[in-house]
């Protein structure tokens, strides 16, 4: 006899206390082999498409075969490529996407969270349009009306004195620029960032950028310190009550509701890395509210507001690189680093902002940019018309569809939804996020937490490809489904990625029983 703990997925001999894998101790109890033990007892049926009636148009370009000799031959072969068969992209509608043969997809990455209102909004592409017909380009060294109302509009959302806005072209550019800004404003030149933190790969932010699979065997950036994770699943100290999330890590602690002792270890160590390893006077530091390309990883609660006290008392700047978590994705707040309760010297945008129009910004008090003014500066496409256009009508579509609370109400909803999924399989070992930012760890078992490797990963999400479901995935071992949809997706949408991830979940038990 064995019993089978919650996640029906995992055997324990029969104990009076409970499994240390389950976040609560309820348990079935019957007898089971271990050639079955793998296969949750039961799935539902998995949910149909929502319907749309949006039709594409007929594609008449070049065929797939051609596309591919292209890429293959032709394109700069270091560029990421999606799945086994990749999929040629044809036409966007809002939440979806269609390929050359008219075959629909529902995106839940949004262009590695870009496509913030939708895929060819219309208002979004109708203020293109017009802005099209009157002037495309030119310098904004002349006067730009279009730029000037936007750049009204955006530092409006910025609380505090951030009120004095560069823009460019993308996150890059916009990191590379807060660099600058830090070092020329404090006169130090050393900064701080996170492990597991992607803030851009130009020759400049090597360093800034702490994963290692993103970085080449050339010097990076100097001047850079890069402090320990606070990652309360995969790190060395977390608990069940450390995350600003609906869903909590399933490692356990001893702190009360409200606490976390973990986020004293790691603030521990920055203290420990800035004794050590800076000058008495620092240029700053750079940090996602919630990590990005690292997998969603959410920091314990009050984890920023105390490392940024502890920079500002160097002499440093704080920098929020909120090139995925802005523009109300998070649910709660506009901007990711409110609900971290600290106020930025400088922010970074970029993704989201133009909703796939190359558009990003930095934003600063009028301070710290006046430093700049110390010789001539400028960006060629950064501030142009058809920007400005794109822009400010993305901020009109956040606000007038509510696209905020969405993510917050849907956003919820799916985090809830996961955490099921989390409990049945033994290989969800985490979920977390806020809104619609939300990453899925997937792993060997949970008591080890060993990441599921690549062939397996990558093979639960070539089946959720074939049956219509785009995600994305992250993480130092790739071990994190990143799913990140447009902000106007629909609980009825989410129904369906949820059915669908759950197929290939048990499709993916079923190979390994």
């Amino acid at each position: 006899m064995y019993r089978l703990c919650r996640t029906g997925l995992r055997l324990q001999t029969l104990k009076k206390e409970g499994c240390a894998v389950c976040i609560v101790p309820q348990h079935r109890s019957f007898s089971v082999s271990p050639q079955n033990a793998k296969v949750p007892p039961s799935m539902p049926a998995t949910a149909s498409m929502p319907d749309t009636d949006f039709k594409p148009a007929e594609y008449k370009g070049m065929s797939y075969e051609e596309a591919r000799k292209v890429r293959t031959s032709t394109i700069n072969p270091a560029i990421l490529e999606y799945y086994k068969q990749p999929i040629m992209l044809h036409q966007g509608h809002m939440q979806w996407l269609f390929d050359q043969n008219g075959k629909r997809y529902l995106d839940l990455f949004a262009g590695i969270v870009t496509v913030s209102v939708g895929h060819c909004h219309p208002k979004v592409n109708k203020a293109l349009h017009e802005q099209i017909d009157k002037i495309w380009h030119t310098t904004n060294v002349y006067m730009i009306p279009a730029i000037y109302e936007y750049a009204e509009m955006l530092t409006s959302k910025m609380p505090g004195n951030l009120k004095n806005v560069y823009f460019v072209n993308s996150g890059t550019e916009a990191n590379d620029l807060a660099v600058n800004l830090a070092r020329l404003h404090t006169g130090a030149y050393d900064i701080v960032s996170l492990r597991n933190a992607y803030h851009g790969i130009s020759p400049t932010l090597l360093g800034l950028t702490c994963l290692g699979n993103w970085l080449y065997d050339i010097p990076g950036g100097f001047g850079y310190h890069n402090a320990i994770n606070p990652d309360p699943f995969r790190g060395p100290w977390g608990g069940k009550n450390c995350r600003d999330s609906p869903v909590q890590t399933i490692r356990q602690c001893d702190c009360a509701a409200g606490q976390c002792h973990a986020k004293d270890m790691y603030i521990d160590q920055l203290k420990d890395l800035l004794r050590y390893e800076t000058p008495k006077k620092i240029a700053g530091m750079f940090a996602e509210s919630i990590q990005g390309v690292g997998g969603a990883v959410q920091f314990p609660k009050g984890y920023l507001k105390e490392a940024f006290e502890l920079i500002r008392e160097k002499g440093g700047v704080c920098i929020s690189d909120e090139v995925q978590t802005g523009f109300g994705r998070t649910g709660e707040h506009y901007w990711g680093f409110e609900a971290q309760g600290v106020l930025p010297d400088i922010v970074t945008l970029a993704k989201g902002i133009g909703n796939g129009f190359p558009l990003a910004a930095v934003v600063t008090t009028p301070d710290i940019a006046a430093s700049l003014t110390r010789a001539l500066h400028i960006s060629t496409y950064g501030g142009g018309p058809l920007a400005g256009a794109v822009g400010k009508a993305v901020l009109e579509v956040i606000e007038e569809e509510g696209t905020q609370a969405n993510c917050k109400e849907v956003g919820t909803y799916t985090l809830l939804e996961l955490a099921k999924l989390r409990d049945d399989f033994e290989i969800v070992g985490d979920v977390r996020g806020k809104g619609l930012m939300i990453g899925v760890e997937m792993v060997t078992d949970k008591e080890s937490r060993r990441p599921l490797p690549p062939e397996q990963m990558g093979a639960i999400w070539e089946d959720m490809k074939e049956m219509g479901v785009l995600i994305g995935k992250g993480g130092i071992h790739g071990n994190v489904f990143r799913i990140k949809p447009p902000m106007i997706v629909t609980k009825e949408d989410m129904d369906f990625g949820l059915s669908i991830l759950k197929k290939a979940l048990q499709n993916h038990m079923e190979r390994h029983s």
